[in-house]
């Protein structure tokens, strides 16, 4: 076989798995937004077969020998070129999936889908109690899987042999390692209190009490999915459901999901999480169809994806000239609420500090501790260092310790993240990751777009999308994600633009 006739192929079975992946998406979003409670036993049989169907279809001993035929030819010569991006990216998935054997893969996709669901109601029931014995399951399923993906790990990086956090955290932000965190982590979370520190003891002050007012929720709606729509996201080829805890699923070309959930007396719960989603939409409808199915059609990483998420939610979502543009259409949906409100005083209100105990509700400001403590507990959890039972006091306790408030209840505590439920240990050490990306690409975006801020008053988002399409999204894979990002902002990963931004913003706002 010639390589230009194993490369065909290797694109084809790409292709045809992206369909498997496609349905196993789409079973994932009915699962968290219509499927009835009764339908979890057959859900959780359903996504077991479908993983499996995709172990055997990634690890064909086919796949192998396509693989080493490519990679021994001049195809890939070009390391940026469409065959040397998708081989990696193939050679990648194959390695990490060959490692872990197809019973593993099946029954974590039984026992997620069954614990989300008990997640759900355990949360609704603030108690924890209900929750352990299935976060025992999964995390005992998830320590299996790191173990596995240990030995494939020194392909990228020796230290991650030795750890199962890193292995697991390689499906989420490749390339990074636990020493990278820490160290970004122990840079950024002085600055954070001495920015917190400044904010208290302010003598301007700012109060969030007009996001608490009355706001229909069909008119929340309506709002969102207009403000959604202006800055991009194509309703044609996606959708706005409701949801326990918001997500986004990227179902396949023309078809992106995004989900909130609403709060009747919280504007902001439900409006800058759509943002949030809706920020990851954009990047999905921005890859290039053409490659679709295939790594060069596929986002870089989930830092380089929240990244843009908290992008929109935050850098342009929380801005000043964003308000101006999108407050007099508040002020009129809202009328009741807003009559008595000018742009600044809800521009304030949206930035408004205060440490609390719900990540997703978050002020720019502390956000990052929410996360820092989630990365915290979770390696311990993982190390056994943590027992599952001592969760909600260990959870406690770092709250008062990093933010200085206590949860009331299990709901507000350890339940109100989905991710461990459904064994995403790993995942959310790229929210942090994805706020410092967000800031790099705005101070560049500003640097080289001109009056960045004017166009955003004007409700002119179209100029800073084709920025990040031709930066970011039309890359796919073609570079792992620091790189990426290093080649869109012409610099490194650094967290002071993050912290000189939130400088910025918060002593106008505070007079600090």
């Amino acid at each position: 076989m010639t390589p230009q006739a194993a490369y065909d192929e290797l694109v084809r079975r790409s292709r045809e798995r992206s369909l498997l992946v496609s349905c196993i998406e789409l079973l994932g979003w009915d699962e968290l937004t219509y499927m009835p409670r009764g339908g979890v036993e057959n859900r959780s049989r359903q996504m077991a077969y479908l993983a499996g169907l995709y172990h055997d279809a990634v690890t064909d001993p086919r796949q192998g020998e396509l693989l080493s035929i490519v990679a021994a030819s001049s195809l890939v010569d070009d390391p940026t070129g469409p065959a040397a991006v998708n081989l990696r990216g193939w050679r990648r998935v194959y390695e990490r999936m060959s490692c872990q054997p197809k019973s593993l893969v099946e029954e974590l996709a039984r026992a997620t889908t069954t614990a989300q669901q008990v997640w759900t109601t355990a949360r609704q029931n603030e108690s924890f109690a209900e929750f352990r014995p299935w976060l025992e399951q999964v995390l005992a399923l998830v320590r299996q899987q790191g173990e596995c993906l240990r030995s494939v790990g020194r392909i990228v990086n020796p230290s991650y042999a030795d750890s199962i956090y890193d292995a697991l955290m390689q499906d989420y932000e490749p390339g990074a390692s636990v020493p990278q965190l820490e160290k970004l982590f122990s840079a950024l979370r002085p600055e954070l209190a001495r920015l917190l520190d400044a904010i208290r003891g302010a003598k301007r002050r700012t109060s969030g009490a007009i996001l608490r007012r009355d706001y229909p929720l069909d008119r929340q709606k309506i709002f969102g999915e207009t403000v959604s729509a202006a800055l991009g996201f194509d309703f044609d080829c996606g959708r706005l459901d409701t949801t326990t805890h918001p997500f986004f699923s990227p179902i396949g070309p023309g078809d992106s999901r995004v989900t909130t959930r609403y709060n009747q007396n919280d504007f902001g719960e439900a409006f800058f999480g759509l943002l949030h989603e809706v920020g990851h939409g954009l990047y999905e409808q921005g890859l290039e169809a053409e490659h679709y199915g295939t790594p060069l059609g596929e986002s870089s990483s989930l830092g380089v994806h929240e990244a843009l998420a908290r992008l929109w939610e935050n850098g342009v979502g929380r801005s000043l000239p964003f308000w101006r543009h999108f407050f007099p259409q508040a002020r009129e949906l809202f009328h009741q609420a807003l009559h008595d409100v000018e742009a600044e005083e809800f521009y304030a209100a949206v930035n408004h500090v205060r440490p609390g105990v719900n990540r997703v509700r978050a002020d720019e400001a502390t956000y990052d501790l929410h996360i820092l403590l989630r990365f915290e507990l979770e390696r311990a959890l993982l190390s056994g260092d943590l027992a599952p039972t001592d969760l909600p006091g260990a959870w406690n306790e770092k709250y008062r310790d990093y933010l200085g408030v206590t949860p009331a209840n299990d709901a507000e505590g350890c339940l109100q993240d989905g991710h461990w439920s459904a064994g995403q240990f790993g995942y959310f050490p790229t929210y942090t990751l994805g706020n410092i990306y967000a800031a790099q690409l705005l101070a560049s975006a500003r640097a080289t777009l001109g009056d960045l801020s004017g166009q955003f008053a004007c409700g002119q988002f179209a100029t800073f999308n084709d920025w990040l399409r031709e930066r970011l999204y039309r890359h796919g894979q073609r570079y792992p994600a620091a790189k990426l990002i290093e080649n869109a902002t012409g610099q490194p990963l650094d967290h002071r633009p993050l912290v000189e931004a939130l400088r910025i913003k918060y002593g106008e706002l505070y007079g600090i």
